[in-house]
C-alpha cells in the first residue's frame, strides 16, 4: 500500500484560524516567493500540472493567464466552497482545518493575476466552516504580508467571505459569479467566460477550496516536488470524500494516480461484512459509474476519463451486491431535480420526468415502456440546459441502464 503523502492533511498544519501557528509551520513561503517572483507564478504552476480540484480537472494555469493578461483594473479571485453534492466533503475540512492555507492560496492567485478583489465564498449550511473563514479572514487584514500584496497592486486589496445560496446550483462558477453581485444564483450561457467577463463584468478566477489549498505547497517546494508526489504522469496529491459499503469511510489524501483497489480495499479496509463490491459513483452521484472489471483504474483525471466516467471532486460512493443501483440512482435524480434552477425548460422538466419514471420503477410499479421513455429522455435532455446538471442527472442514468438493466427488468410489472 503506498504511502499517502499528507500535503494538505498534514497534522502538523491543522491549526485551525491561528495565523501566527501557521506561519510558525512555514505558512506564508509560498505567498512570500509569489510576492518576490510574481510573473513566475503562473509558469510553476503550469509546470506543476495543478488541475482544477472541483470537477473536470482544467487545467489551473489556463483558466488563469487570460485573467493576468487583461489591463489593470477591477479583477476577482474567487474560492468555490460551495460543496453541496452527495457524498462530497472535502472542502469543508479544509476550511475547518487548515483554512489559512485555502487563503493564502487565494492571495497568491491574486498575486499571479493582479486580482484586487478576492472572495471566499462558502456555504452557509456549513456554519462552522463559515465561522472559522471569517475569524481567518479577519487575522490577514493589516497583517505586513497582506499589505505587501496592495503595495504590489498598487491599491487596496479586498479579501470578504460571501455566503453562498446554499443550493446545489450554485456551485457553478457562473452561478457563484451570479450570487457574489447579489443576485439568484442562475447559471449564465458561456461564452463568455469568466476570465472574460465575470463579476460586475470583470476579469475573474473562480477555483475550488483544494485547488487553492495546494498553491502554497508548490510555490514552497517547486513543481517538480509536487509533480514527483503523483503516480505514472500524474500530478501531486487528490482528496478522496470515500462512503457508502465500505468499512472504513472518511477523507483521504492519496498520490494521484492511486488505484480505485487500494482506495477502497486499503484505505477504506475494504467491504462491510458479509457484502461483495458492485459499483462506485465517481465525483458524486453526476458521472458514469464504475464497476468491478475498472478496480484497476488509477485515480486521476486521464485514466478514469478513459473509461468514460471523471474523476470530479474525488467522491468515490461505493455500493455492495444487494443494494439496489435503481434505487440509489432514483434518490439522485430526486437530488438533481429538486436542485434545478427551474431557469431552463428542458432540464427542469427533464429531470422531473427522469424522477417520476425511476420512482415508478423503483416502487414496483413500472411497464416495459417506462425503459423505452429513460432511453428517449437520455437521447434528446443532453445540452439542453445552460450548466451540467441535467447532463450529469442523464449521465447517471444512462450508465446505470447500461451495467445494470436486468436490475431494471426484474423490478418492471409482467
Amino acid at each position: 500500500m503506498a504511502k499517502p503523502n499528507q500535503v494538505l492533511l498534514n497534522e502538523d498544519i491543522l491549526v485551525g484560524a491561528d495565523l501566527p501557528a501557521w506561519f510558525a509551520r512555514g505558512g506564508g513561503e509560498g505567498l512570500a516567493k509569489a510576492l518576490r517572483e510574481p510573473a513566475a507564478v503562473i509558469s510553476e504552476i503550469e509546470q506543476a500540472d495543478l488541475r482544477g480540484m472541483g470537477g473536470a480537472g482544467f487545467a489551473t494555469h489556463r483558466k488563469w493567464a487570460p485573467v493576468a493578461a487583461a489591463p489593470e483594473g477591477d479583477k476577482y479571485v474567487i474560492c468555490n466552497g460551495n460543496e453541496d453534492e452527495p457524498g462530497t466533503f472535502k472542502d469543508r475540512f479544509l476550511l475547518e482545518h487548515t483554512p489559512h492555507q485555502v487563503i493564502e492560496g487565494a492571495l497568491i492567485a491574486a498575486v499571479a493575476t493582479r486580482a484586487n478583489h478576492v472572495v471566499l465564498y462558502i456555504n452557509p449550511h456549513q456554519t462552522r466552516a463559515l465561522a472559522i473563514v471569517r475569524e481567518a479572514v479577519g487575522q490577514w487584514h493589516g497583517h505586513e504580508r497582506f499589505k505587501a500584496i496592495e503595495t504590489l497592486l498598487g491599491g487596496p486589496l479586498s479579501l470578504v467571505v460571501v455566503p453562498s445560496s446554499g443550493l446545489y446550483i450554485g456551485g457553478e462558477e457562473t452561478a457563484v459569479i451570479a450570487t457574489v453581485e447579489g443576485g439568484f444564483p442562475f447559471p449564465r450561457r458561456k461564452p463568455p467566460f469568466p476570465a472574460e467577463q465575470g463579476v460586475r463584468g470583470a476579469p475573474t478566477v473562480v477555483n475550488n477550496t483544494e485547488t487553492l489549498a495546494h498553491l502554497p505547497g508548490i510555490l514552497r517546494n517547486g513543481a517538480s516536488w509536487y509533480r514527483d508526489l503523483g503516480l505514472g504522469s500524474a500530478s501531486g496529491t487528490k482528496l478522496f470524500s470515500l462512503s457508502g459499503d465500505v468499512l472504513r469511510p472518511g477523507l483521504y489524501e492519496l498520490p494521484m494516480g492511486t488505484s480505485l483497489q487500494e482506495l477502497v480495499f486499503d484505505h477504506g479496509a475494504g467491504m462491510l461484512q458479509g457484502k461483495e463490491f458492485k459499483a462506485v459513483f465517481t465525483g458524486g452521484p453526476s458521472n458514469t459509474l464504475l464497476t468491478r472489471s475498472d478496480l484497476d483504474v488509477p485515480l486521476d483525471f486521464d485514466s478514469v476519463r478513459q473509461r468514460r466516467s471523471r474523476l470530479g471532486t474525488g467522491a468515490m460512493i461505493v455500493v455492495s451486491e444487494g443494494t439496489s443501483i435503481v434505487r440509489k440512482v432514483a434518490e439522485y435524480v430526486n437530488f438533481f431535480a429538486q436542485g434545478s434552477c427551474g431557469q431552463c425548460p428542458p432540464c427542469k422538466g427533464g429531470t422531473f420526468q427522469l424522477a417520476r419514471v425511476l420512482n415508478r420503477i423503483d416502487t414496483g410499479g413500472g411497464v416495459h415502456s417506462d425503459l423505452e421513455s429513460l432511453a428517449n429522455l437520455c437521447r434528446l435532455l443532453p445540452g439542453s440546459g445552460r450548466c451540467g446538471l441535467i447532463d450529469g442527472a442523464v449521465t447517471v442514468v444512462e450508465s446505470s441502464l447500461h451495467h445494470f438493466s436486468h436490475e431494471y427488468e426484474a423490478l418492471l410489472m409482467g
